[in-house]
């Protein structure tokens, strides 16, 4: 069962967090800039945890209270909260291509209105960055596992369906390929992503 969660962070819909998260929020944003900070100085392999934790004012261990390596400080994001929400408002009825159309337009505003998924140096190191690269492509493939389950569920399809492994591989196989080639959520990105789905649904005409 899907649940709603019970905070959201400024920008993303829901009740607002607490002090002690606005705290963590902080510390995690923190990190997450001194990392870059000293990446674009220094490159990815040459910049450590240490160094990372010293210029953003923390302990090392306090820094492994947030991440639980180098590479999570720039893959992870905080938005499983509003994912789960965003699957959960979904309404009912929908055909396939709208349930997708949909499903793509949530995600898509949920990343353009976080400041780090949003962020531009964040977008170049996951692209060019093989390490990070790697490991960015295994969180969206278990996100797309949870968004193929969802899938099944609202279409009263099998989850191990050649049919729906088919259809979800093929969306965001288009859908990965159009975010990489873009440097930022834009709006063309948008209704570029959105026209896609529009030539699935014509059956992929050239």
């Amino acid at each position: 069962m899907i649940e709603t969660p019970s905070a959201a962070a400024p920008g993303h819909p829901g009740p607002q967090p607490g002090l002690r998260e606005r705290q963590k929020a902080r510390t995690r944003a923190a990190i997450r800039l001194a990392a870059l900070d000293l990446i674009d100085a220094n490159g990815y392999e040459a910049t450590t945890v240490a160094q990372i934790a010293e210029a953003a004012g923390v302990s090392h261990t306090t820094f492994f209270r947030y991440f639980q390596t180098k590479e999570q400080v720039i893959v992870s994001d905080d938005l499983e909260p509003h994912f789960i929400d965003s699957i959960a408002r979904v309404p009912p009825g929908l055909n396939r291509f709208d349930l997708v159309r949909t499903l793509i337009s949530h995600l898509f505003e949920l990343g353009r209105v976080d400041e780090w998924v949003s962020e531009p140096r964040r977008a170049r190191l996951l692209r060019d960055e093989p390490v990070l690269r790697a490991a960015n492509q295994l969180a969206a493939e278990q996100r797309f596992s949870q968004l193929t389950e969802f899938l099944a569920e609202y279409t009263g399809v099998e989850v191990d369906s050649l049919r729906l492994k088919v259809f979800v591989g093929a969306v965001s196989g288009a859908m990965s390929r159009l975010v990489e080639c873009a440097e930022e959520p834009t709006a063309e990105l948008m209704a570029d992503m959105l026209t896609a789905i529009d030539l699935f649904e014509q059956g992929l005409p050239l």
